[in-house]
């Protein structure tokens, strides 16, 4: 029975160390928080500019593009490293389906770079 419970240490040890940081990240707020708090302190601020009265503002579409951009080829590293993992088991048609699949991202991203997407003028 001992060996059994040994076994489960290394799992009791990480529920219990999570427990403590998360614990700590709830609290720590508390302690750290804004005690004095003056206009410039406590003011919103998101996207490198300052609020305005109006949230309907017109908004530069090249932050959509950039985080469009930046989730797709996320995702194909998200692909890529379970990929190279399994590559010596997935055989030749998983070669090549993957080289298709990267074949479509590079027209994509090529696509994107002709079109003028990243360029920050």
């Amino acid at each position: 029975m001992n060996e059994l419970l040994l076994s489960y240490l290394p799992v009791a040890i990480f529920i219990g160390v999570s427990l403590v940081i998360g614990l700590g990240l709830m609290v720590v707020p508390f302690i750290v928080a804004v005690r004095n708090p003056d206009p410039e302190k406590v003011s919103a601020y998101e996207c490198g500019f300052n609020a305005f009265d109006d949230a309907r503002m017109k908004f530069d579409v090249r932050f959509y593009l950039v985080a469009i951009l930046f989730i797709i080829f996320d995702l194909e590293a998200a692909y890529l490293f379970p990929w190279a993992i399994a590559f010596k088991e997935i055989g030749a048609a998983g070669f090549w389906t993957m080289m298709i699949f990267i074949g479509e991202l590079l027209v994509g991203f090529i696509y994107a770079w002709k079109k003028g997407a990243l360029e920050w003028d």
